[in-house]
């Protein structure tokens, strides 16, 4: 099994020794790979005559495309029963083409604001419930000399989710992703400039030069009690606990900023990825095992308790109260990820793109242009719905 969680290998092991038990006949190696490296590995080790991987992690929606047309994934269609998932979380592993469920969905995202609830006790400080609280609390937090919030400048995908989670309300969440892709809307529009403002704004209270930060400086500096708050997903919350288990851990939805379309706080979320069969491989018939059994509530309820995550699996729970809160805010106040979920098919990423302005912007570029930015490059590949 190939992956790009080389964090997660102890828990893997764990997960999938009553797997071992009751299929005596086979083993698995859990081959992680660094993150930042795995797209351009993965596509040479799909194509491996030997040795190659039989099961693979997939990126959801636009970057399994690829892998599709090359004709390097196993369509799992009536092998994996998913007659009881939600078609809106098989979406992510299915192909835009030929609708074919590539992969069986692992876990479902939700993005908010972390925080250190050491360091809000020590500052006397509460989850904002307005715009103005947050940046009064951001302001105390720098005075105090800790640094407010925790993100990588260097990495577009990061700022990307930076500019969802402080600008989806802002732009008009759902409503404005049915727009863009019906095309009565594009990213030159003010609400969405407006929302790329709001987020490029919130530079003094990131790290110094944010623009060289890197994603696991950023994390480190979150995790060592050096950052009091930290923008990001779900799939944090293990990974932190594990580096610092003294590290407690509160969330909050960002609060509507100025001239909102949306009048409260949005929880983000979307499909993380899949595990799906190599075409190539010499075991399909013992990879196909081992994804149907990924189907199943005994992985998927391992998979959230052992690894703190929210299973994509109907029937599971998420593995940490924490996670529980924030899926059951995503189900009643939810938002999708557009970026991912809807512009996530074409080259560049939505995601990518809209990072790459919001570097422009740290660097002094005006959110109208950025929003050129963005429309630029989506508009280079999506065509919308409505013609």
């Amino acid at each position: 099994m190939l992956s790009w969680r080389p964090e997660d290998t102890a828990g893997y092991k764990k997960i999938f020794a009553p797997f071992e038990k009751s299929h005596s006949k086979i083993k698995i190696n859990f081959k992680p790979i660094k993150n930042t490296e795995y797209a351009t590995v993965l596509p040479t080790e799909l194509k491996k005559s030997q040795g190659g991987p039989d099961v693979v992690q997939l990126k959801p929606y636009g970057p399994i495309q690829s892998l599709i047309s090359a004709g390097n994934l196993v369509p799992l269609d009536g092998q994996v029963d998913v007659s009881k998932w939600d078609p809106t979380v098989l979406q992510a592993a299915k192909g835009k083409q030929d609708g074919k469920l590539y992969g069986v969905p692992y876990a479902m995202q939700t993005l908010q604001v972390l925080y250190n609830k050491k360091i809000f006790a020590d500052q006397g400080l509460q989850p904002p419930k307005t715009w103005a609280e947050f940046t009064a609390l951001c302001d105390k937090l720098k005075q105090a000399k800790i640094t407010p919030l925790s993100t990588s400048g260097l990495q577009p995908w990061v700022l990307a989710i930076d500019h969802q989670i402080f600008g989806a309300t802002r732009f008009g969440g759902d409503d404005f992703a049915k727009a863009a892709v019906a095309g009565t809307k594009n990213f030159t529009d003010p609400d969405f400039t407006a929302s790329l403002d709001v987020t490029a704004k919130l530079k003094p209270y990131y790290p110094d030069k944010v623009a060289a930060v890197d994603y696991p400086d950023a994390q480190t500096l979150f995790t060592s009690g050096k950052a009091a708050m930290y923008p990001g997903g779900s799939y944090e919350v293990g990974p932190f606990t594990q580096s610092n288990p003294d590290l407690q851990i509160g969330f909050f939805d960002a609060p509507p900023a100025p001239g909102s379309k949306i009048d409260h706080p949005v929880t983000s979320g979307f499909v993380d990825g899949s595990y799906g069969i190599n075409a190539h491989s010499e075991h399909k018939a013992e990879a196909t095992e081992l994804v149907k059994w990924m189907a199943t509530p005994e992985f998927g309820q391992s998979f959230a308790s052992t690894l703190k995550q929210i299973s994509a699996v109907p029937g599971t729970t998420p593995g940490d109260p924490l996670l529980a809160q924030a899926y059951q805010n995503f189900k009643t106040n939810g938002a999708t990820y557009m970026m991912v979920v809807d512009f996530g098919y074409g080259n560049p990423l939505g995601r990518d793109q809209d990072g790459e302005a919001l570097q422009k912007m740290l660097g002094g570029t005006s959110a109208a242009d950025a929003g050129k930015l963005v429309q630029k490059g989506i508009s280079a590949w999506f065509k919308p719905s409505g013609g």
